[in-house]
């Protein structure tokens, strides 16, 4: 049966869709079928081509049970729930139907206190430092943000995924693949984190396709 994952949290401008795009590419690179669910209503679908993972259209109640109980029926899939911001009932309902939910969140004080009462209403779930400083001053400065803010949490806190503006690249429209390979390399690496933690294989190297047949 398919893992549901869902990339949550009450504040915006966390990185949700990013973090959910890169998490479907980079299960896909690693030997799974992945699908990215659109939640929220204020975005439009995108364009499937020349992605190595599905989009679904999930941004009523109706259809986000119609979307979810149909991958559950999936043999070794990988559904990414891109659950939007500000939503705390639709947050609860995501919550409690997935495997794994992950609170993007960003290196400044309303984004820890607004992650933080994240962490305490959803007590199962982790924290992805997400648009992370690369410069090696500003990464530190974050991380005593998060060695400030996060100490009782820390067992909770996932490696940072790194501000890159390829990955905007995932967000278009229509997308002209191949892309760069440091978008590649940083989608595995959060997708790596996330297997670990459900325990599932990884396949470097392998496509899905090749693993279905």
């Amino acid at each position: 049966m398919a893992d549901i994952i869902s990339v949550i949290g009450n504040k915006g401008g966390t990185g949700k869709t990013t973090i959910s795009h890169m998490l479907a590419h980079g299960v896909a690179l690693l030997g799974h079928r992945s699908v990215c669910v659109l939640t929220d209503a204020c975005r439009e679908p995108l364009d499937p081509a020349n992605r190595n993972y599905l989009i679904a259209d999930a941004r009523s109640r109706d259809a986000l049970a119609r979307v979810t109980d149909k991958i559950r029926t999936l043999k070794a899939w990988m559904g990414v729930i891109d659950g939007g911001g500000n939503r705390t009932e639709m947050d609860r309902r995501l919550y409690g139907l997935s495997d794994l939910v992950l609170l993007p969140f960003r290196d400044s004080p309303e984004d820890m206190r607004t992650l933080i009462r994240d962490l305490e209403m959803f007590p199962q779930a982790y924290a992805v430092p997400s648009q992370w400083p690369i410069i090696p001053w500003q990464r530190e400065s974050a991380q005593r943000v998060i060695d400030e803010w996060l100490q009782p949490y820390r067992d909770r806190v996932l490696a940072p995924v790194p501000a890159l503006s390829f990955t905007k690249q995932l967000l278009q429209k229509r997308v002209t693949a191949p892309f760069p390979g440091h978008l590649d390399q940083a989608s595995s690496d959060l997708a790596r984190q996330i297997l670990g933690l459900l325990h599932i294989p990884v396949y470097e190297g392998v496509s899905p396709q090749a693993m279905a047949a």
